[in-house]
């Protein structure tokens, strides 16, 4: 049984990976994989489309079809985790006007090239999510594809900050792993249908060089621990798609496939939104 006020407790950050050392393994991690990670997801993901594209998860759901932000003309809008931008360019393209924020140099340096021959262009930060370099009550909208959450030790603090940054009454919308994601083998095939990890391990996956410093780190949250991290930061949670496969699409991304997404969804897609200020 629980003692009085352990539900209001972030998550335990279990093993020593701390926010400094996940940040600069996730850093140099993107900065050194930039180029073959769009060298195989890029088109996918818009990098080469004029205006870009705004693509949730490997499931391929659309921020155009799907319209989890609302409307977004004429809002300020941060991007968190942007990696090359597509998002946030498809944002800007859309009539918003967004601003995207990542760790890695080499993933923004994407970006910059893709906008080359956009009609308007999106500014770009390179900064880590732990720590926004924004002033309180900047934007409209915050939303994340797949970016900073999962790699950051401490992401009840990344909620905290979106708070902080959104104006009363804005969206915070973000897509990670599907936490239930955790339990089964990075595989797409038959092997990554097979249960191996526990579920309540927050244990953070990492790989390490032949020195032992860490190389690439990622971090796992239960559902009922995003719930409280958004409950903790004063948001309110609206909504968790979790997309299904979409029939006839035969596309793999890593552990994402055909055969595992018949079974188990891939990606959890949390709405939420920062209370309206109160009337005096």
């Amino acid at each position: 049984m629980s003692s009085p006020g352990e539900s209001d407790r972030p998550p335990r950050l279990l093993g020593d990976i701390d926010s400094s050392t996940s940040e600069h393994a996730n850093r140099t991690w993107w900065d050194s994989d930039a180029d073959d990670y769009h060298a195989t997801h890029g088109d996918f993901l818009g990098e080469h489309t004029v205006g870009g594209d705004f693509v949730w998860c490997p499931e391929g759901l659309r921020e155009a079809d799907a319209e989890l932000l609302g409307p977004i003309g004429g809002k300020m809008i941060l991007e968190i985790g942007c990696g090359s931008a597509p998002c946030a360019r498809w944002l800007a393209a859309n009539g918003a006007h967004p601003v995207g924020l990542d760790l890695s140099k080499q993933m923004l340096a994407h970006g910059v090239s893709a906008m080359a021959d956009d009609a308007v262009t999106v500014p770009l930060v390179q900064a880590g999510a732990e720590n926004l370099p924004f002033a309180d009550n900047s934007f409209d909208l915050a939303c994340s594809a797949f970016g900073a959450v999962p790699f950051v030790a401490d992401s009840a603090r990344v909620m905290s900050e979106v708070a902080r940054v959104l104006k009363p009454g804005g969206r915070w919308v973000f897509a990670v792993n599907h936490p239930m994601r955790w339990m089964f083998p990075d595989d797409p095939g038959p092997a990554g249908l097979t249960v191996s990890i526990p579920y309540f391990s927050r244990t953070p996956y990492t790989e390490f060089d032949d020195e032992g410093v860490a190389t690439y780190v990622e971090h796992h949250r239960t559902i009922g621990d995003r719930v409280r991290e958004i409950r903790l930061a004063g948001m309110i949670l609206d909504d968790i798609v979790e997309p299904e496969w979409p029939e006839g699409f035969e596309r793999e991304w890593g552990q994402w496939s055909p055969l595992r997404g018949s079974y188990f969804p891939g990606t959890a897609i949390f709405c939420t939104h920062k209370p309206a200020a109160s009337p005096r």
